[in-house]
């Protein structure tokens, strides 16, 4: 997914890095955080997706990562986990007036670190700032710096924002500006072990172990005196790629852990016959194909517009998705707020494919699709292979780890097609925010394509700048839209399928889950029955 890795599950300027062990020994010395009886015991987790991509979190689109540091750090606002409706994090409150151009907030008396430390307008201001650094390239930075001009402390505990225009949906986005302590990421070398896995919030778990590959632990932060009180002493979060694992890992009588996300949708009829509440959620999950539009003959849209053509989405859906999923209309899936049916929507249609492909004048064509092996994807590969191999274009499939794939080209080598997951619902709703996750000129997704100078780029690119201005709801939905027309024509980076993504946990030890439709769990608001 992501991953940036929206990318669900990958890491590095969000997207890519490749991590050390932030632990010494072979993996089987690793602590596991088992132990403890009846409220005391831990509460084990299974994430589908790997550990070992960023945990800094403003630059982390790594699934696991991001859905971490939602217990470990807070921001000044936090949104809920399915309504992403903003509430009072470290700060005391929401400003009355969204559509206000200065925006104060009061940190909450007695907000301390995990080391002990108070958080202070200082710690705010210091993340606001890398955010903001014209110099420091951040995911973060493509969620705020369009709209917020600055942060300034006005005395120890509160803070100003100061916006270039009104922009109420910035509050939802405060979320993803998780409050750091100066004193720890201040120092030389700081921020390379905060990818690596070095983690020091306020929120109401703490990190106790981090084993890349492996596990993460956690336990209750007894300072934390904020709005999610831990309910578990220990948690412990395994990554489990494989399917099969995952699956074994929640289900049977010595099933080793009471919640997983990710359920393939093959085994949700065993699961449930177990005892397993079995639940899901739609939204921007999605496969997606990225072309390198350097490398011929993909600079040519109509290649890019055959291949899409010529995929059997409904086949996809039926047997891949087990009918958890629908075929692209938008870039937008059908649920969000700000979707509209695209101008171009690439129904399955093999003669029209070939006729595009004759028209570019493209015969013989092999195709290598570099893919990642997040296990819904791998069961998707197929269809695509047998649809392209209908069409006469000989393709093949090299399915590797998340991390593996984004290293690749974050060192900038060369690939033709790369397939993964991607889900911008982990930085939230609002289609400007999916959107500029995915396009723009410093976009790390439009490095990858080498697509950012072309003119059609470049005019969409300010059609999206226009778009943010826009103060008219109403008029912002539309320009919105029109430009996504853009997008879906140009099949530079485009969704073939949005799915739903399945969590199953045990209904016997849990409560208060509420299955999330993008990566990861959040249990803040989970208890032990």
């Amino acid at each position: 997914m992501p991953r940036r890795s929206v990318l669900a599950g990958a890491g590095a300027l969000g997207v890519g890095a490749v991590l050390a062990g932030c632990s010494a020994g072979p993996e089987s010395t690793n602590e596991t955080g088992g132990g403890g009886r009846g409220k005391d015991r831990t509460l084990t987790a299974v994430i589908g997706y790997g550990n070992d991509g960023s945990w800094d979190p403003t630059q982390t689109a790594s699934a696991f990562a991001m859905a971490a540091n939602h217990h470990i750090y807070e921001g000044l606002l936090d949104t809920d986990p399915i309504t992403r409706a903003p509430y009072p994090a470290l700060a005391t409150a929401v400003p009355r007036d969204p559509s206000a151009t200065t925006w104060r907030f009061t940190l909450r008396p007695g907000a301390t670190f995990h080391d002990g430390k108070p958080v202070t307008a200082d710690d705010v201001v210091f993340v606001f700032d890398r955010i903001l650094d014209p110099g420091t390239q951040t995911l973060a930075k493509g969620f705020f710096a369009s709209w917020l001009e600055s942060v300034r402390k006005t005395d120890s505990r509160t803070v100003e924002l100061r916006l270039g225009f009104p922009f109420p949906d910035g509050l939802a986005r405060l979320t993803l500006a998780k409050v750091m302590p100066r004193h720890v990421f201040s120092r030389p070398g700081a921020w390379d072990d905060a990818v690596k896995g070095l983690a020091v919030g306020s929120g109401p778990y703490r990190q106790t172990a981090h084993h890349p590959k492996s596990n993460t632990t956690f336990e209750a932060f007894a300072g934390y005196n904020g709005p999610r009180r831990p309910a578990f002493r220990t948690m412990n979060w395994l990554t489990i790629v494989d399917a099969a694992a995952r699956v074994a890992k929640i289900s049977g009588t010595g099933a080793g852990a009471q919640i997983a996300d990710n359920i393939p949708y093959a085994n949700i009829p065993r699961l449930e016959q177990g005892g397993l509440k079995v639940a899901g959620g739609a939204g921007m999950n999605n496969l997606f194909l990225m072309f390198n539009t350097r490398h011929k003959p993909f600079d040519d849209v109509r290649v890019r517009q055959a291949l899409h053509y010529a995929i059997d989405t409904e086949k996809m859906v039926r047997v891949a998705l087990k009918g958890h999923g629908k075929p692209a209309s938008s870039f937008l899936d059908e649920g969000n707020p700000g979707y509209r049916r695209a101008r171009t929507v690439y129904g399955y249609d093999p003669a029209r494919a070939k006729a595009l492909l004759e028209a570019a004048g493209v015969t013989g064509l092999k195709v290598g699709i570099l893919a990642v092996n997040v296990s819904w994807i791998v069961d998707c590969l197929p269809t695509i292979k047998a649809s392209w191999d209908a069409i006469g274009v000989r393709t093949t499939l090299a399915p590797q780890e998340t991390t593996a794939v984004f290293t690749k080209l974050d060192q900038k080598q060369d690939y033709q097609v790369v397939a993964a997951a991607s889900n911008p619902n982990q930085f939230g709703l609002d289609a400007d925010l999916i959107m500029h996750y995915n396009y723009g000129p410093g976009n790390l997704w439009m490095q990858y394509t080498r697509w950012a100078g072309h003119p059609v780029a470049r005019r969409l690119f300010k059609d999206m700048d226009r778009a943010t201005r826009e103060p008219d709801p109403a008029r912002k939905k539309a320009m919105i839209q029109d430009y996504i027309d853009v997008v879906a024509e140009q099949a530079v980076l485009y969704p073939v399928v949005h799915n739903e993504l399945m969590t199953a946990w045990d209904p016997r030890r849990l409560s208060g889950i509420r299955p999330q439709p993008y990566p990861g769990v959040n249990l803040l608001q989970a208890r032990w029955i």
